[in-house]
């Protein structure tokens, strides 16, 4: 009765069309002041200590990061060096906008940055060389979510901030995962282009390709600092967020020379706004989680599942359509943030690998975040086309089932995300 009274509060404030964490946080308030005796010196305190965890530090580094890298130039160079690489096959510019979001989302940690980055280069030029629109559209919309599966990924983040899971070991399982799924849609793009006969490219020689590589190395070697480093130990994932910054701020600026140091005010400024609107989240995400956990609901609940005999395969599937539902009308952050302190209780008494479930989450974010009427990428891919948010939903359509296929692999074969950081003695 407890849980249904919260989160009935909750879905009645989110309902008026209020901002998720807006709605959070007054749903926690409103229980505490009338249902409980909780006095207000500690709801004041855990909006404080909920974010002072070091962990956290490293979404306004990756945020900025990635900022500088969509507006230094390195995303066309990538661009130039996958379209080198792939541009021949069928569908060639479509291939290469696959490849293009997996580079890109190897060193921004951002989906929608991701589709900006590689979309308003590359969809103009899918037009002009006669592609439909809806085709590189829906290309473009579903790659982009990459940017979240492969690491660095701030949802990642977000996830090892609400469980105490390894942020390393997280970034590390979702290498081979993001590869794989790169390499579906990638073969969905071949498949479409070539029943439907779309141009290609001539194939580059290896001269060229050899050139573009080397004009786009500087932006592929953030991708060895950040996961060498933690790797190796150098650095923790929040020490190589701040490297990864100071890294892309030196490339952009000082290395391609395609960002004045005048634009660098207006890069920082737009990364703090967009970090205060994440931490701002998390810090009511805490204090929400905090009341379930004062209610002992997690642990209520599973007890309750643990109970009933519902098995972790029944489980996982309970999760995947509660999450890819929860993803049709909030964003990625909201839904960790609130879900994920629910169910982790759950999978842990159910002996499901933390870190397996964690990049399974991730997945069901990134098949969120290209459906209505809240896919993020949805909106950013149709302010870059023109098309209507019905028509750039219905472009994506292969690539949702292609990435719904990958996400029964993901939850139902945890070595496919577990393999790499066990290789790695990572866990």
């Amino acid at each position: 009765m407890t849980a249904l009274i919260i989160f009935g509060l909750l879905l009645g404030l989110m309902l008026t069309g209020m901002p998720v964490s807006i709605a959070l946080g007054l749903t926690v308030l409103t229980y505490l002041f009338t249902m409980t005796s909780v006095p207000i010196e500690s709801v004041a305190l855990k909006l404080f200590t909920g974010i002072e965890k070091f962990e956290i530090m490293a979404i306004p580094f990756f945020i900025l990061a990635g900022n500088f890298l969509t507006h230094g130039g390195v995303a066309r160079r990538m661009i130039d060096f996958a379209t080198s690489m792939v541009g021949h096959y069928h569908g060639g510019l479509g291939l290469s906008a696959v490849f293009a979001c997996a580079l890109f989302a190897a060193v921004s940690g951002s989906s929608p940055a991701t589709v900006v980055a590689v979309g308003a280069i590359l969809l103009p030029a899918m037009v002009k060389q006669g592609f439909p629109v809806r085709f590189g559209t829906g290309v473009i919309a579903s790659s982009g979510g990459l940017g979240i599966l492969i690491p660095p990924s701030i949802v990642m983040v977000m996830y090892a901030v609400s469980t105490n899971s390894s942020v390393g070991a997280l970034f590390m399982a979702g290498v081979v995962p993001g590869i794989v799924l790169a390499f579906m849609l990638g073969v969905t793009t071949w498949w479409i282009a070539r029943r439907n006969n779309y141009p290609r490219l001539p194939r580059a020689s290896w001269a060229t390709r050899f050139r573009y590589w080397r004009k786009s190395v500087w932006g592929l070697l953030l991708i060895i600092l950040v996961m060498g480093g933690i790797y190796s130990g150098i650095f923790t994932p929040t020490e190589a967020a701040a490297m990864s910054a100071v890294y892309a701020f030196v490339i952009a600026v000082f290395v391609y020379k395609d960002m004045p140091l005048s634009r660098v005010p207006k890069v920082l400024l737009d990364s703090a706004n967009m970090s205060a609107m994440l931490l701002y989240i998390i810090t009511n995400a805490v204090l929400f989680s905090f009341l379930l956990t004062y209610e002992n609901i997690p642990q209520e609940l599973a007890q309750w599942m643990v109970d009933t005999g519902l098995g972790p395969i029944g489980f996982l599937l309970a999760v995947n359509v509660l999450l890819l539902m929860a993803g049709n009308i909030m964003e990625p952050t909201s839904v960790i943030l609130i879900t994920a302190p629910v169910l982790f209780p759950v999978a842990m008494a159910l002996g499901i690998d933390p870190i397996h479930f964690g990049v399974m989450i991730v997945v069901n974010m990134e098949i969120g975040m290209i459906t209505p009427p809240v896919g993020l990428n949805l909106y950013v891919a149709s302010g870059i086309s023109r098309l209507g948010m019905t028509e750039t939903t219905i472009a994506c359509f292969p690539w949702l089932l292609t990435m719904l296929v990958f996400l029964m692999i993901i939850t139902y074969w945890p070595p496919l995300s577990l393999w790499l950081p066990k290789t790695l003695g990572m866990m």
